[in-house]
């Protein structure tokens, strides 16, 4: 509801419920809508799906899964490494949004049948990076306008700060910080 009321008219773009697969499906037809299709229903496939709308560019906007390469589940190191290189932003604009809403997020590498991650630790800590230069600099404008929106329905602008510190300790501990609770909890 959200996205389709701030997004509907000037993007010509909506947010749809689909099955299995999420993807991007442009305009095809004059007067027609683009569709942002998330995967079974899933609140976060939704955000995530909608990270990668808000950063894809006009011309990105005009093709089918932004024009992206997309390698399925069970990638090599090599393909895994280049999946990585590609979440990092996306992955930063869906937690915040997240956060924007008051829901849990998860990394996620998407290579469950595969050998999982490359670098674990070292793609955790680029999307934490890269997630407080957005909070520190601001985000995108459509993404700007999504977090927003979220804040306002969900009411969580007051507390975002403080729930952002928390959950950068989460989903990706510096190494200092990892030792701090490493020795707390042996405590």
């Amino acid at each position: 509801m959200l996205f389709n009321d701030l997004f509907r008219e000037e993007y010509r773009t909506i947010l749809v419920k689909g099955s299995d697969e999420p993807e991007y499906i442009p305009v095809s037809d004059p007067g027609g809508m683009a569709k942002v299709v998330f995967a079974h229903g899933y609140y976060a496939s939704a955000l995530h799906e909608i990270s990668h709308w808000c950063i894809a560019g006009a011309h990105r906007r005009t093709l089918h899964d932004y024009g992206y390469w997309y390698c399925p589940d069970g990638r090599t190191p090599e393909q895994q490494r280049q999946f990585e290189q590609v979440e990092v932003k996306p992955q930063a604009i869906e937690w915040l949004f997240s956060l924007a809403a008051g829901t849990r997020f998860h990394i996620s590498v998407d290579n469950l049948s595969g050998n999982g991650a490359a670098d674990d630790t070292g793609f955790r800590q680029r999307v934490r990076t890269q997630a407080g230069q957005y909070l520190k600099s601001g985000l995108p404008l459509r993404a700007t306008q999504f977090f927003d929106a979220l804040m306002t329905f969900y009411g969580t602008g007051e507390q975002l700060a403080q729930v952002w510190e928390q959950d950068k300790h989460r989903i990706a501990p510096l190494q200092t910080e990892s030792d701090v609770r490493i020795e707390t909890e042996a405590v």
